[in-house]
């Protein structure tokens, strides 16, 4: 068996979704303007999206030797005090944009240019670690690998909203925080505990892709349970739970080579069922009792987190962030409004998990709370494939939805 090839399909999908006391105070200051006065400045706005909303490159001081940049926008006919929304990203490396791999397009910029249309700041930010918009990425290892990288993440976070608080610009009563991924988990953490972060009470959460339980359930699927859902879904046809032969082969048909490869080789020997995974011999596969014991060896989830193949910075996240509450756990503790949001077709923070989150709500009586779940809608909350996406920037309804709701709530 090539278990290789499995952590390669695996870990790839993994490092894509990963997903207090004592905290600095930031400093920041303002490095440039982006204006819409000129004319060719105004041309170049409106083509981007951003025309009639001025931009301020500002830099905000995290402590440990980071200051990262950042982006203050405004409406450019505003006055007085506007209420703000900081944008939280998901896992990993990324950029004040959020930008996508392969140039397919950004989450939060169509997002921060909604909310300008509808009267609010927005400030976003590049993360510990991230230099510039691409994401370009520092050489500092100490940046790049923190101690407790979670916590970190967190407390910078808690920096960029007390930064938001003391511009002139903003109402600091009117804080909200729009996460996406590991960005749901980190806005419901601080507004569970302002306090604790040294931060106002936020006046609401927009939460997209919840990470509403806990990470090792969520890892677990993502490495492993996912395959077994497709198997389900994409290959069995008759939906009895077991495929022949001819079931297998045509599962793989259209899928792509490193995918059909790595199936291929639990499935099939030639054009029979693989005897090794068919265990009673019967001629069929059964998806949960027999090809399930080989793909979790396969995958080696039940090392989790010491999983072959996971970097050590992975390893050290997953289980930093255990520490912390969920989604479902701590968002309850806030009162305030929330939305949340997620693709019916979320294979790493599946829509389930949202309805948890949004179940939790509920139960712990808060009053205004929206869930609204997208067919056809991957992590990244655009229409795509379900087991194999495509990045891309959010769709319409999604930007409409968070417009909306902000409208609703200013």
């Amino acid at each position: 068996m090539t278990t290789n090839n499995y952590r390669k399909l695996t870990i790839g999908l993994t490092t894509a979704a990963i997903l207090a006391a004592g905290v600095g105070v930031a400093n920041a200051d303002v490095t440039g303007t982006a204006r819409t006065g000129d004319v060719k400045t105004a041309t170049a706005a409106a083509r981007s999206g951003w025309e009639g909303i001025t931009r301020e490159q500002v830099r905000i001081d995290f402590g440990k030797g980071w200051v990262t940049k950042a982006e203050l926008t405004y409406p450019s006919n505003a006055e007085g005090r506007l209420p703000l929304v900081v944008f939280l990203h998901g896992s990993g490396l990324n950029d004040m944009d959020q930008t996508m791999p392969e140039g397919k397009g950004s989450t939060f910029v169509p997002l921060a240019q909604a909310a300008g249309r509808e009267g609010y700041a927005t400030l976003r930010f590049n993360k510990r670690g991230v230099t510039d918009v691409g994401p370009v990425e520092s050489t500092d290892p100490a940046q790049l690998n923190p101690k407790n990288p979670y916590d970190q993440i967190q407390k910078d976070a808690a920096s960029v909203i007390r930064f938001g608080a003391r511009s002139p610009k903003v109402d600091p009563s009117k804080i909200f925080l729009l996460g996406h991924s590991e960005g749901t988990n980190v806005a419901a953490n601080l507004s569970a505990a302002p306090k604790k972060f040294g931060i106002p009470q936020p006046a609401g959460v927009i939460a997209m892709g919840v990470v509403g339980q806990p990470v090792k359930q969520l890892l677990t699927f993502q490495i492993y349970g996912r395959l077994l859902v497709e198997l389900h879904d994409e290959f069995d046809v008759n939906g009895d739970g077991r495929l022949t032969a001819t079931e297998a082969a045509n599962g793989l048909l259209r899928q792509p080579k490193e995918t059909a490869d790595q199936f291929r080789s639990v499935l099939l020997d030639g054009k029979k069922v693989r005897a090794g995974t068919d265990t009673d011999h019967d001629g069929q596969i059964a998806i949960d009792a027999e090809a399930g014991p080989v793909l979790r060896k396969a995958t080696d989830i039940d090392d989790y987190p010491n999983i072959p193949g996971l970097t050590p910075y992975v390893v050290s996240y997953a289980k930093d962030i255990a520490r912390f509450p969920d989604v479902s756990q701590a968002l309850p503790k806030f009162s305030g409004p929330v939305l949340l949001l997620n693709g019916e077709d979320d294979i790493q923070t599946p829509a389930r998990v949202a309805i948890v989150a949004d179940a939790a709500l509920a139960a712990a009586g808060n009053q205004d709370h929206t869930l609204i779940t997208y067919p056809g809608m991957a992590h990244t909350m655009n229409v795509t494939s379900k087991f194999h996406p495509d990045f891309g920037s959010p769709d319409q309804q999604v930007v409409t939805a968070v417009k909306n709701w902000l409208k609703s709530h200013r």
